[in-house]
């Protein structure tokens, strides 16, 4: 089957197979924008998790916080899964650093520099 999709070495490609994949792991992350769901996510993550019928993957990712697997496997949107990181004081530059083998610190530097060159 052909994709309209862009294979770009080295990068993440958020598709629409991904967005449907990860339907459900999106919606429980945007849940988290209200104050109240995030206490009752915190007070019980699995049973969060499974009120949204997480699959085993994505809420394993979730529990583990192994955001690479949430994006990569589970389907998840970067603009989403910034609610949960936020849940652990983590930045989109902290997630950069992760998602790019870096610190938080050489993120940002890169990102200071100009950001990196490609090809």
């Amino acid at each position: 089957m052909s994709t309209l999709t862009p294979v770009v070495e080295g990068a993440y490609v958020y598709d629409t197979k991904l967005s449907n994949q990860g339907r459900n792991l999106n919606r429980m992350c945007f849940s988290l924008k209200d104050a109240e769901n995030r206490e009752k996510f915190q007070a019980d993550e699995a049973a969060y998790c499974a009120a949204y019928n997480l699959t085993e993957e994505q809420q394993q990712a979730v529990l583990d916080r192994d955001w690479i697997s949430m994006i990569e496997k589970g389907g998840a949107s970067i603009f989403y899964i910034i609610k949960l990181a936020a849940i652990d004081h983590k930045s989109m530059q902290d997630l950069g650093g992760i998602f790019t083998g870096m610190t938080t610190e050489e993120f940002v530097a890169e990102l200071r520099a100009g950001g990196r060159k490609f090809g």
